[in-house]
């Protein structure tokens, strides 16, 4: 027992070198940084320089957007008042996404289910963490991290020699040492200086290694869904609430990630150091109760601890789903005020924001039990034990020597207790430290939970992402030639949302596959203008997807060749669908779109050239009407459905494609003025393959593909104009009239049906 009762004293540096050697490190840092090489100072100094702009040159940079680099990189450019700030921009590599794809493999439903910390949740955060946020060592997040990891280290030790300043500051007040007192004090303000500056940079290197996080994965992400054709994940992931995901999930994860680190290696290292110093004192007997305590505070909160993960990811649900029902009462405000649907909608919501709120309040619930033990067990049950393990020392390692205090002299009773004091006031600190490193720990245990939420959600995003099928939807043909030979038209069963599919899904629900033309095949040249028509439902708007290339082409000898990029630039197709879709910016970025203003810049094109096509859509008065072409609105609310389909067109006379899709493109359009536009398509050099029902714009055209419908899967190509085309519109004038001669049969029926329903109602009845 003697054995037991006597301290453990591993070998340690006195007080006052511990406060010289701490202070001497960051002397020295700061000397290191300092005498960096100059080279790096500039360039870091350039870097961080604004450059100071006129109020046009700010316009300029705002509509520039960004610089294009020699490699292949984009300057972004960013004004703040009369500023620049300049950040460059390097996308993805495909190579790169190619190269991650085998890392993110489709994630097991039950995974998705019930998030937990086992070896699933660690290959999802390594996957993300090595292959995303820390694609290499050599990177500005890893210097974050070191740092960060460098500041809280520093903390730990600054923590222990807090405690051992404590303790003999208040063994001079004991001892009545005034000397050694004062010198304690000034200790004490000196060390105040590096330990309010460490957690301030603490708190600084967490919220910049979140931002950083959060900017990685949104460039990430941005780079792979935003991806060109042939990939088109935005338009093929079927994810729901995906901006739930690119936003809320990818700040949340950041945010969880950055702050974690931090509340597991600060109080890791606190419990091991404190543990060590405090093992000194409390001796062996002490250190094993010391770690009893921690196996039994463990072990019950364990116990009690809720699926966090779980309710993490339920919640981000929910969210995304509140989120996109606002989104869309705003997107679809003007339709659904046309019906009066406000009541509506609002019951929508409300039913959607009280199932966010429901889960939430049953967190809550939870979490009452869960922090009331929480409390209890570190507050009060550490305490407790701290109380019991100071006491160690003090009552079963009375002697003199075991405190570090002489055995001889006049004043030996007065520095057993000064020393048993001192020893009294360091432990507690330490213990009381301890105690809160350990509540922190257990509270990071929580957070861990809720991190497996969350990072199975944003998995789950770059999973789906990552193995989406490849979609062969043809390759380019020669220059202007459009190719589309035993193509089976059908409905995916999968991210298709459009009235025509799902008039045509409900006829044939339990079908996987809804075959709307068979075996469709033409080739059009350039000059040979296309007219496809045909009732509702019967797919004229699939065939432009699949001319497009958003969907696949079906069959067993199925192929597709679309024009390729003509030597002059020129594109080689250009779709203008039925919905016309105005672009964030100004007025004219709603006519180059896609393209961006340096792309203006680099065709050569005016202004001057820009008004031309707008006089040439009946649109030469929206520049002075709106403000100039640098006014930035919301031209989807801005202008009316005739405005924006002409707007359309005009991107067409802007990019003067080989051949240009128009689906339905001008029906809000007058005739006069739609047949003008044709027109003056026609004479820039452009193949026009029209999805129209009015008959009026046949003549403009030179084939056309009648897709017949009524249940069946048949089509007729001919040519307009001819004698087998004239045939075809007089027998749909003869059955037109046909119905029409029946008109006074099917009144006089109506009248007697009116009489059969009519109620006659005697008065004695009433």
């Amino acid at each position: 027992m003697a054995i037991l009762s006597k301290p453990f004293r591993p070998p340690n540096l006195s007080r006052q070198n511990s406060v010289i050697l701490v202070l001497a490190t960051i002397l020295l840092l700061r000397a290191k940084l300092a005498s960096l090489p100059q080279a790096l100072i500039r360039k870091l100094s350039v870097a961080a320089r604004w450059t100071r702009l006129s109020p046009e040159e700010v316009a300029d940079a705002l509509q520039r957007v960004y610089l294009k680099e020699a490699d292949g990189t984009k300057t972004l450019l960013v004004p703040y008042q009369d500023h620049l700030s300049m950040v460059n921009i390097q996308p993805t590599p495909k190579a790169k996404f190619e190269a991650d794809a085998p890392h993110f493999p489709p994630i097991p439903v039950a995974s998705k289910a019930k998030p937990n910390i086992d070896i699933a949740f660690l290959r999802q955060l390594r996957a993300i963490l090595f292959r995303v946020a820390f694609p290499k060592f050599r990177s500005k997040e890893t210097l974050i991290v070191l740092s960060h990891s460098f500041f809280l280290v520093l903390r730990t030790v600054l923590s222990i020699a807090v405690a051992h300043l404590d303790g003999r500051i208040v063994r001079d007040l004991v001892s009545a040492d005034g000397k050694g007192f004062l010198k304690g004090l000034g200790l004490w303000f000196l060390l105040a200086i590096p330990s309010t500056y460490t957690n301030s940079m603490i708190r600084h290197l967490q919220s910049k290694l979140s931002l950083r996080l959060r900017t990685r994965l949104t460039r990430y992400i941005h780079d792979l869904y935003l991806s060109s054709s042939p990939d088109l994940r935005y338009y093929r992931s079927g994810l729901e609430g995906i901006d739930q995901y690119i936003t809320a999930d990818v700040e949340a994860w950041a945010d969880a990630l950055s702050v974690l680190y931090g509340n597991l290696l600060k109080p890791s290292l606190d419990l091991l150091l404190f543990t060590s110093q405090l093992s000194r004192s409390l001796g062996l007997r002490g250190t094993i109760l010391l770690f009893v305590n921690y196996y039994a505070t463990v072990s019950i909160l364990k116990a009690v601890t809720p699926a966090f993960g779980r309710l993490a990811s339920v919640e981000a649900k929910l969210e995304g789903e509140y989120r996109a029902g606002m989104g869309r009462l705003g997107r679809e405000a003007e339709e659904i005020a046309f019906y009066d649907g406000g009541a509506r909608e609002r019951d929508i919501l409300t039913r959607a924001y009280m199932r966010l709120i429901k889960h939430v309040n049953s967190i809550y619930k939870i979490r009452i039990a869960y922090e009331w033990t929480e409390d209890y067990v570190i507050k009060y049950l550490w305490s407790a034990a701290g109380y019991g393990l100071i006491a160690v020392p003090l009552l079963y390692t009375r002697t003199k020597r075991s405190l570090g205090l002489p055995t001889k002299g006049r004043n030996a009773s007065d520095e057993v207790v000064a020393g048993r004091t001192e020893t009294y006031i360091s432990n507690r600190r330490l213990l009381l430290s301890l105690a809160d490193a350990g509540g922190r720990l257990m509270y990071a245990y929580k957070d861990l939970l809720e991190l497996a939420g969350l990072t199975t959600r944003l998995y789950t995003l770059l999973s789906t992402l990552h193995n989406l099928p490849q979609l062969p939807t043809g390759t380019n043909g020669s220059e202007g030639t459009v190719e589309l030979v035993h193509v089976d038209v059908t409905i995916p069963t999968a991210g298709v949302t459009d009235n025509e599919s799902d008039a045509a899904s409900d006829s044939s629900a339990n079908a996987k596959t809804t075959t709307l033309v068979s075996d469709l095949s033409f080739v059009l040249k350039e000059g040979e203008h296309l007219m496809i028509t045909g009732s509702n439902g019967v797919g004229k708007t699939s065939v432009a997807r699949i001319l497009a290339g958003l969907w696949a082409p079906e069959g067993p000898f199925a192929h597709v060749k679309r024009p390729a990029d003509g030597s002059d630039g020129r594109m080689g197709l250009f779709v203008v669908p039925q919905r016309s879709y105005m672009v964030t910016g100004s007025l004219l970025d709603q006519m180059i779109y896609p393209h961006s203003y340096a792309d203006f810049l680099e065709s050569g094109k005016t202004l001057d050239d820009m008004m031309k096509i707008l006089e040439m859509v009946f649109l030469a008065y929206l520049p002075e009407r709106e403000g100039g072409w640098w006014t930035r609105k919301e031209w989807r609310d801005v202008l009316s459905g005739g405005e924006k389909q002409r707007m359309a067109m005009a991107r067409v006379f802007y990019h003067r494609p080989q051949f240009a899709v128009l689906d339905e493109c001008t029906s809000a359009v007058s005739s006069d003025v739609e047949g003008r536009m044709y027109e003056h398509a026609k004479s820039l050099g452009i193949t026009l393959i029209t999805i129209s029902l009015r008959p009026s714009l046949m003549k403009y055209h030179t084939r056309l593909l009648t897709l017949v419908g009524n249940g069946t899967s048949e089509w007729t190509l001919s040519r307009a104009g001819t004698a087998e085309e004239r045939m075809g519109v007089d027998k749909e004038i003869a059955v037109l009239e046909g119905k029409l001669s029946e008109v006074k049969e099917w009144e006089e029926r109506l009248k007697v049906l009116d009489g059969l329903l009519a109620v006659q109602v005697p008065i004695d009845d009433v």
